[in-house]
């Protein structure tokens, strides 16, 4: 549930996310910087250059219970930014930037986001993100998996290219059994719950009374669970590209729904390459848009079984990383020349597969801990091996562009201790101030799974439906009728009379 491309791909269930500043080992906890004494309670300073800070943008860390079960026990700290109004004469509050992941960092996408951010609400308000647990500057957990466990394609549980999980169950059990170990109190504090009572410590924190937001892939889930524990507390709510918030599945049921996305999403993919314009590109993969899917399909098969070498040393291509290569495309219109450029290679014999930056290498334990910690600490998931064999066969056959990964099984299913807490149900219960944003054809949180949000908010909610491919919409999609509703709803509070496609 990030801009940039293999961040993207990792948003509801894996994450990429920066590691940076104080960390916290083995469930310890990172010293708390002092915050007292500044306006809202935050000592605001200039940001570190590694944090590559927009002009204006400043720094803070707020100090928060490591468990909010003894209050006044260990406290951890989280990494802070805001924009503040251009025209304060003109603010009305603060809007919250939270985003995706679980393992994107706020103050990332801040940096990102900021500049058009603030161009769309013209001082409105103050810009604030923050760095969730475990993630960019805020404190860490660290589980200490082995170095083949934090590669994408093996962090994501690709079947074999027969459809059998024994490796992936024999890794997941591994990875389980490292967390419990080495994670400590820090990676169960790393909870959607957990965030949700940090961002209202935020807002205690900046004097304010009410929030809005602008929340993205999984940061809608947390938007959503914080407007249901906090309606109060919420001014104008935007949530963009949403999950089904089913509280028997939450992220097992947003891993299950990147089948379904990928199907919804690849003809836009198939379409453009077989436009005769890609032809002097070098890009053209078939003369129709229906053919492009079975070349896909059928270089995968080859490289199951002939794997390719790549230029990255001891990296080859095989249909996993071929397959995961797909998924981190689907997300942004702007991948597409990068994975047709892959796949003409791969098709030539002679050719030299040049593979994303993602895939050539592991990623941090840091990085890997919490995108694994807060899916299997918000839920339980199911634990028998033969009922996941069963599913990974089921869905190899419905939705083949996903080879079974988003039925398989999971570190979850080995879970010590289970889920922390009891997931949020949403409800229709409190103020109408949601505004939805989803794009059509998702390939991570699908439409379908986006009507499921909107229906457990009944009232409360208004959809903009927008006619694009892609993952996240606001100021990423160029759709100018769904970023003027977002635009026009977050400055002047008004919201399209019922739902609306653009």
């Amino acid at each position: 549930m990030t801009t940039n491309r293999g961040r993207k791909a990792l948003m509801l269930a894996l994450s990429v996310a920066a590691v940076a500043g104080a960390g916290v080992v083995g469930g310890g906890v990172a010293p708390a910087v002092a915050a007292a004494g500044a306006s809202g309670g935050l000592a605001w300073h200039d940001c570190e250059m590694a944090v590559k800070p927009l002009p204006g943008q400043q720094c803070a860390t707020l100090s928060v219970p490591l468990d909010y079960a003894d209050p006044a026990g260990e406290q951890i700290g989280l990494a802070v930014a805001r924009l503040p109004s251009s025209r304060p004469e003109v603010r009305r509050g603060t809007l919250m930037v939270i985003p995706g992941g679980p393992g994107s960092s706020g103050v990332q996408r801040l940096g990102q986001k900021g500049a058009a951010l603030a161009k769309e609400m013209n001082g409105a308000y103050d810009l604030v993100a923050f760095d969730p647990r475990g993630v960019g500057g805020s404190a860490k957990a660290r589980c200490g998996f082995e170095e083949d466990d934090r590669r994408l394609v093996t962090l994501r549980s690709w079947p074999a290219a027969d459809g059998g999980i024994g490796v992936n169950a024999a890794r997941s059990r591994r990875m389980a059994e490292a967390c419990a170990r080495n994670g400590g109190a820090m990676l169960r504090g790393l909870t959607t719950a957990n965030q949700v009572r940090d961002l209202d410590r935020l807002r205690q924190a900046l004097g304010e009374r009410k929030l809005s937001a602008w929340s993205v892939s999984y940061g809608t889930y947390v938007a959503a669970v914080y407007a249901q524990k906090f309606p109060e507390r919420t001014d104008r709510w935007v949530l963009d590209s949403s999950a089904d918030p089913d509280p028997r599945r939450v992220a097992r049921g947003w891993l299950a729904d990147m089948a379904r996305g990928a199907e919804d999403r690849f003809p836009d993919f198939a379409a453009w390459a077989a436009h005769p314009d890609r032809a002097p590109e070098g890009l053209r993969l078939a003369e129709r848009p229906e053919d492009v899917r079975e070349v896909f399909l059928g270089l995968a098969a080859r490289l199951d079984r002939e794997p390719r070498a790549t230029a990255t040393p001891g990296v080859p291509l095989d249909g996993t990383a071929l397959r995961q290569a797909l998924q981190q495309t689907l997300y942004s219109d702007a991948a597409f020349p990068a994975f047709a450029r892959l796949m003409t290679q791969a098709l030539d014999p002679a050719g030299v597969p040049v593979l994303p930056p993602e895939l050539t290498g592991p990623m941090p334990d840091e990085a890997a801990t919490v995108s694994v910690g807060v899916i299997c600490n918000d839920v339980d998931w199911p634990r028998s091996v033969p009922a996941y064999e069963r599913a990974v066969a089921a869905d190899r056959a419905r939705y083949p562009l996903t080879g079974g990964m988003p039925a398989n099984i999971t570190p979850c299913s080995f879970w010590k201790g289970g889920a922390v807490e009891r997931p949020t149900r949403i409800t229709d219960r409190g103020p109408s101030n949601v505004l939805m944003i989803q794009n059509l054809r998702d390939p991570a949180t699908p439409h379908t799974s986006g009507l499921k949000m909107r229906q457990a908010f009944g009232d409360r909610a208004r959809l903009v439906s927008v006619d694009k491919g892609g993952h996240s919409v606001y100021l990423g999609a160029g759709n100018a009728c769904g970023d003027a509703a977002v635009t026009r709803f977050l400055t002047e509070g008004v919201r399209p009379a019922q739902d609306v496609l653009c």
